[in-house]
């Protein structure tokens, strides 16, 4: 859940399912099986872990708001901005070790781990036998 809340994967969704309208589309195809994760450490996964609960218990502090409720950007509450940044810098720092600079950073980094991931012996052989 920590990867899919992230603005590192709202930026890769927007960018390679892109939108209807304003609505992002999203696809398992296209969306999150090509979405570059870099391999994760088990203290990477418990920090992940860790920023996925604290996102799910902000929500739960409001219940019983709505999602639209929660994310409308004029009232989103503290403690879920606060969590959802604590999660991107997680894991923004799993991805390079700092926070990205902007959003063109991010896809940089996405598609250069993307292409390295679907240029590599092991990913030619994988997608032959798809």
């Amino acid at each position: 859940m920590a990867l899919i809340a992230s603005r590192l994967h709202l930026v890769w969704i927007g960018t390679v399912c892109g939108k209807l309208k304003t609505d992002y589309r999203y696809s398992n195809t296209l969306g999150w099986n090509t979405f570059p994760v870099p391999t994760l450490t088990e203290k990477n996964k418990a920090d992940l872990t860790a920023c996925a609960e604290d996102i799910l218990l902000a929500r739960e502090a409001h219940f019983p708001a709505t999602i639209a409720d929660l994310y409308d950007p004029e009232k989103m509450p503290e403690n879920l901005r606060a969590a959802h940044d604590r999660n991107d810098e997680v894991l923004e720092r799993i991805y390079i070790g700092r926070r990205f600079k902007n959003d063109t950073e991010r896809l940089e980094k996405l598609f250069d781990m993307y292409t390295k991931m679907t240029t590599s012996p092991s990913a030619r052989g994988k997608l032959a036998k798809s």
